[in-house]
């Protein structure tokens, strides 16, 4: 009888196993910041929220307050020269989105001079999808993680007063000239009357792709069909609690509401590590497609509450660009999403406002 094979012993294999599972764990904790004592991770952002709003368990750690809508996205085909991403050829692909308002309270006042936000999820051939959390504003108040956990703590309100410490803003701000550009904007800038008549700009700059491999700097904007006029600033505080939510679904209810998906070229020097930095209003501009939205649904019936808007969610033919906020962006949607799954799934504010809840 020939000579039997010697048997392989199983553990060079579990070693491999143990080897991947042992890299996986190094990189959800290099994600995280703890490998790292200098470098701020997602928890770190998120517990900066937290600091500055106070825990609200089960809801979102920023953008708290919000309405899921649903509908698609037709492209002209015009992007098809910009980049390769299958979103950009002429057809159709479904859209899941999320209007928001700025802040961490769950039940804060639609009438405050804050973001007014929009987050986008094309869901696209192929398995691929394309996240994007956009505000109405087309700056940032901080151009880095740092920053954002500074004025976090610089900007905590007072539970008396219910402001921030005027000493540490002040102190603050004398380091931090960007935020208090964005601020003087913020106070001069017209503030839409409705989610329907903002245009949300992407924040970020990002890289597109076309199918050469040829490489470009962009960021984009979804400029409204509907034309609208803007609130009055100094009344903003006797508008109705969901004014915004229920104007955006009065108008659902009546037809669809579409916006102009354009694409932003940068110039050569144009700033793309910083998004407190403007580009200039003459860059080129490029139309490739029509965002429709048909239909608004609270988040606890409406599919987005589960999902976070990541912006490092990119189909090929879009990349990141070297804008440090992305990373702090996808990390902190992370760990916020982490927490409120641990805390379990909550009733958003716009169920409880319609079945009479208590706020």
């Amino acid at each position: 009888m020939p000579p039997s094979s010697p048997s392989r012993s199983p553990w060079p294999a579990f070693a491999l196993i143990g080897v991947a599972v042992g890299l996986l764990a190094l990189a959800f904790l290099w994600v995280a910041g703890w490998l790292q004592p200098s470098r701020i991770g997602g928890g770190k952002l998120a517990d900066s929220l937290e600091y500055n709003a106070g825990k609200h368990p089960g809801w979102r750690r920023a953008h708290t307050k919000g309405l899921c809508v649903t509908g698609h996205f037709d492209s002209n085909g015009a992007g098809v020269a910009l980049s390769r991403a299958s979103v950009f050829r002429a057809g159709s692909v479904p859209v899941l989105g999320r209007f928001s308002t700025g802040g961490s309270d769950p039940f804060g006042p639609d009438g405050r001079p804050t973001f007014h936000s929009l987050a986008l999820a094309f869901h696209l051939p192929r398995g691929e999808e394309w996240r994007t959390a956009m505000d109405h504003t087309p700056i940032f108040p901080v151009a880095n993680a740092a920053d954002f956990v500074a004025l976090q703590i610089a900007s905590k309100p007072d539970p008396v007063t219910h402001k921030p410490d005027p000493a540490k803003m002040k102190a603050y701000l004398a380091q931090h000239p960007e935020t208090q550009a964005f601020l003087d904007y913020m106070a001069t800038a017209p503030l839409p009357a409705s989610f329907a008549t903002g245009t949300y700009y992407s924040i970020n700059a990002f890289r597109f792709i076309d199918g050469n491999g040829q490489s470009r700097a962009v960021r984009w904007q979804f400029e409204p069909e509907t034309k609208g006029g803007d609130l009055d600033k100094k009344t903003l505080d006797q508008q109705p609690v969901d004014f915004l939510f229920d104007d955006l679904i009065a108008r659902v209810k009546q037809g669809p509401l579409r916006w102009h998906l354009v694409i932003v070229l940068a110039d050569a020097g144009d700033r793309t590590d910083n998004a407190t930095v403007a580009w200039p209003a003459n860059r080129r501009h490029v139309d490739v497609g029509t965002l429709v939205l048909d239909r608004a649904t609270p988040e606890e019936t409406g599919g987005c509450r589960d999902i976070t808007y990541d912006p490092l969610v990119l189909p090929n033919g879009i990349a990141p660009s070297d804008d440090p906020l992305l990373a702090a962006r996808s990390a902190t949607y992370a760990a916020s999403f982490h927490r409120r799954a641990v805390e379990g799934p909550h009733p958003d504010a716009i169920s409880l406002a319609a079945k009479g809840g208590q706020k």
